[in-house]
């Protein structure tokens, strides 16, 4: 007896699908697989590495939205590498100087900048300074919910969310955070680290 051809036309349908996906994945495996598993002789990362299957992002608890209130998944980015602040709307001089080193710190990637996004995660419904928001333009400035946050974000020991910058990668996994007053310049290698072993992003 022989096969169905539609069932054939759809076996066949299914490899191909999963031929594109396996394609489509190798490069960031790859990447993930030479920066994380094959530790060459001299190579350090001035972030802290996090396994991304102990902090899935969370987005049913986050109620990430916009600043009217629209909804705004983290989800939607995607495809790229997201360097990531939290804290209050009340954004004083340390805030302030996390949303300019991310704005540096895009900037310095030269061509591969549109690799790369910038958020600041809002942990309150205070409203934000309408010079900050001017200033720092092109920054994703969300509100989401504090708790939860807290509860997602690994921090260092006696820390807060808000003293990290931290790092987002094309599939939406968490996978690094810099330290407290962190050094922009070495947070630029680590990154240009990535993007260069990265083809996805």
């Amino acid at each position: 007896m022989q096969d169905n051809p539609g069932k054939q036309a759809q076996n066949t349908g299914r490899w191909k699908l999963l031929a594109v996906v396996a394609v489509c994945a190798f490069p960031i495996i790859a990447s993930y697989f030479t920066y994380y598993i094959i530790k060459p002789t001299g190579r350090n990362n001035y972030g802290a590495l996090i396994d991304p299957r102990l902090h899935p992002i969370p987005e049913a608890q986050l109620q990430v939205t916009e600043l009217d209130g629209k909804a705004a998944p983290l989800a939607q980015f995607k495809g790229k590498w997201v360097l990531l602040q939290t804290g209050p709307a009340d954004c004083q001089e340390t805030c302030k100087k996390q949303l300019f080193d991310m704005q540096q710190l895009r900037l310095m990637q030269g061509k591969e900048r549109e690799r790369l996004e910038r958020v600041w995660l809002v942990t309150d419904a205070q409203p934000l300074d309408t010079l900050v928001m001017r200033e720092f333009d092109g920054t994703s400035m969300l509100r989401v919910n504090g708790d939860a946050l807290k509860a997602w974000l690994p921090v260092e020991p006696g820390g807060q969310t808000s003293d990290h910058l931290y790092l987002i990668d094309p599939l939406g996994n968490l996978m690094m955070r810099f330290p407290k007053d962190a050094d922009p310049n070495k947070i630029k290698k680590d990154i240009a680290k990535l993007l260069k072993a990265s083809a996805i992003g």
